[in-house]
């Protein structure tokens, strides 16, 4: 942003002063703020331009002396200007002031170290973060850049970092760029972590996430009802591409396999479990938590079935799977097909193992939990869903007994 800069140099005069040199001070303006600091030098008020703010007598070697130190001066002042446009920050009359004198550094800037977290990220892609981490910060430093662009600033030193930087971030989010309260969480939970770094490494004294919490809400994850899968599973198809999508999805409702953990899968993962059956070991992609599932029959019959398919022969992979974009693509075209009302997506299968494949018929959380390689007992229980046929069961089987007591009772 382009702000105005006026440098005037003049003679301050003391309140005692009767005659002899005076101190020659300089005045910065910027937008209109303005600060004033003495130069170290003195002249004589009547060899001195107040309209040009120079010393006069040209052919005096003092006075050219004097006017050449002014004019460096000058321009250390046009170099700290431009120096902090570089960097993108607000410039001001102080920090002008505190450069030239070098009382003060201007630290590091906000973008500086989320660009530089967002570096080591890629650097580190396939050995501690997965690709769409990377992505996803690299989205979430966009729209930060965004919403100092919005708020006429190119940067913010990070000494700048307060709560109310934070709640007008995420006013941004929810107005501008229209997302909802949880994509607007998720993306301040990035800035969060870079915030918390800056305050491990003493760059920020205070942290503005004290006051500010985070809070995600609940929301309704899509997943398959029994009647709905055994539809899917049912549905013959003439295209080969929506038989070979249909069937790995399906392998996911019955592993609870991610896309990206699906994808990776090898002959080596597939081992002999403690309990003489075939089971997956690996680790989750997104997390690198290891996963040790059973496979169910109906995994185990997909993974026959492409055996022999070509593309799993040539590279090694138990599934033909395609991009997770042409998978969700098909997978509309599957639930038109199969008449099912209902957003179909690959991490849909997820939801549908974790809720009707699993837990309605009595496999504990915290089984479920192991094998869909979550650290956290929490973040099971976000994809946990009671059922009506499970309250209904739950609730015949009281019945039951309840209605067996009351006969007791009537024939004693």
């Amino acid at each position: 942003m382009n702000k105005t800069l006026k440098i005037h140099f003049y003679l301050k005069k003391r309140g005692t002063y009767v005659s002899g040199d005076l101190p020659i001070y300089l005045r910065l303006t910027v937008d209109g703020k303005r600060t004033e600091f003495s130069t170290q030098r003195e002249w004589d008020p009547s060899k001195w331009n107040q309209k040009a703010g120079r010393a006069t007598g040209l052919k005096k070697e003092e006075t050219r002396q004097l006017n050449s130190f002014l004019e460096t001066l000058q321009s250390k002042i046009y170099e700290a200007q431009r120096e902090l446009l570089n960097k993108g920050i607000d410039v001001t009359a102080n920090l002008i002031r505190n450069k030239l004198l070098g009382k003060e550094e201007i630290g590091k800037t906000l973008l500086e170290v989320y660009s530089h977290h967002v570096q080591q990220v890629a650097a580190l892609v396939g050995r501690g973060y997965a690709q769409g981490t990377l992505k996803r910060y690299k989205a979430a430093l966009s729209s930060l850049e965004a919403f100092l662009k919005h708020q006429q600033k190119g940067d913010v030193p990070l000494r700048d970092l307060k709560y109310q930087f934070i709640t007008d971030y995420e006013f941004f989010l929810k107005t501008v760029r229209n997302v909802d309260h949880n994509t607007a969480m998720g993306i301040i939970k990035k800035l969060k972590t870079i915030v918390r770094q800056c305050v491990a490494n003493n760059w920020i004294e205070k942290d503005p996430f004290i006051s500010f919490k985070i809070r995600i809400h609940d929301t309704n994850r899509a997943f398959l009802l029994q009647d709905e899968l055994d539809r899917i599973i049912e549905k013959t198809f003439l295209s080969d591409r929506l038989t070979s999508v249909r069937d790995i999805f399906v392998f996911s409702c019955y592993t609870g396999l991610a896309y990206a953990d699906v994808k990776k899968l090898t002959r080596a993962d597939i081992v002999t479990g403690i309990d003489g059956e075939q089971w997956i070991y690996t680790e989750r992609v997104k997390t690198e938590a290891t996963t040790r599932l059973p496979i169910l029959p109906a995994a185990l019959r997909i993974l026959e079935k492409y055996r022999t398919h070509p593309q799993c022969v040539n590279e090694g992979k138990l599934l033909p799977v395609i991009s997770n974009a042409k998978m969700n693509e098909y997978l509309k075209e599957i639930a038109e097909r199969c008449e099912i009302n209902k957003e179909l997506t690959f991490h849909c299968a997820r939801h549908t193992f974790a809720t009707t494949v699993t837990l309605t018929n009595g496999v504990p959380i915290e089984t479920v939990s192991k094998m869909l390689g979550h650290r956290s007992l929490r973040t099971t229980q976000q994809y946990a869903k009671i059922l009506d046929r499970k309250i209904s069961d739950d609730m015949k089987a009281l019945r039951n007994k309840l209605d067996s007591r009351s006969g007791d009772a009537a024939t004693a």
